[in-house]
């Protein structure tokens, strides 16, 4: 079996020496908002879609322009608390907030855009899902994930990964390291 620490930690160090310090400094003030708010709005998920680097004139987004902010927040709010529920495990915390967020536009199909919010809600226990980060655990485990692959099951993975690393790391420094190893891959 491979190192996978190990291969981890190669990948966050990897990502720290290429990527700008100021790079996530978007997610950080986007977090620090949902934390003051409880919620996030139309104006943060716009931001985090200019951070994921998505395209922005795509019919979800003009629904969720179109969407009143108030019910955007009230979603946000739901799938926050959801996400930060410390009375069920994470994967489950993890998976019933993605399905609150089913509910806005841009978050029913593919988990990047609604992984990129749960991250902003909850830094320290959610990370970004993206097909970089696919690719990064296909690479870890010998392409053995399965073709469906839910954000819980991710998160689940995630955490287990990042207590392998015995490092002082977040899920989000995890998703760092997927996302560095996904990108070098052949298929990001």
């Amino acid at each position: 079996m491979t190192d996978i620490a190990g291969q981890l930690r190669r990948a966050r160090a990897e990502y720290d020496e290429g990527a700008s310090p100021h790079y996530d400094e978007v997610l950080a003030e986007i977090s620090a908002r949902a934390t003051a708010t409880s919620s996030l709005g139309k104006a943060d998920i716009g931001a985090l879609v200019a951070w994921k680097r998505l395209q922005a004139n795509t019919p979800w987004m003009a629904k969720l322009m179109g969407t009143p902010e108030t019910e955007v927040r009230a979603i946000t709010a739901r799938a926050r608390a959801a996400a930060l529920d410390e009375s069920v495990p994470l994967a489950s915390a993890a998976g019933i907030a993605r399905r609150i967020l089913g509910e806005l536009p841009g978050c029913g199909h593919g988990p990047a855009v609604a992984s990129a919010i749960l991250t902003a809600a909850a830094p320290q226990k959610m990370a970004v899902y993206d097909r970089r980060a696919r690719a990064g655990l296909s690479i870890l485990f010998d392409g053995k994930i399965p073709r469906r692959y839910t954000y819980a099951a991710y998160m689940e993975t995630v955490d287990g990964l990042r207590q392998q690393v015995e490092l002082a790391w977040s899920n989000r420094d995890v998703d760092l390291a997927l996302y560095t190893l996904g990108k070098a891959s052949k298929n990001p």
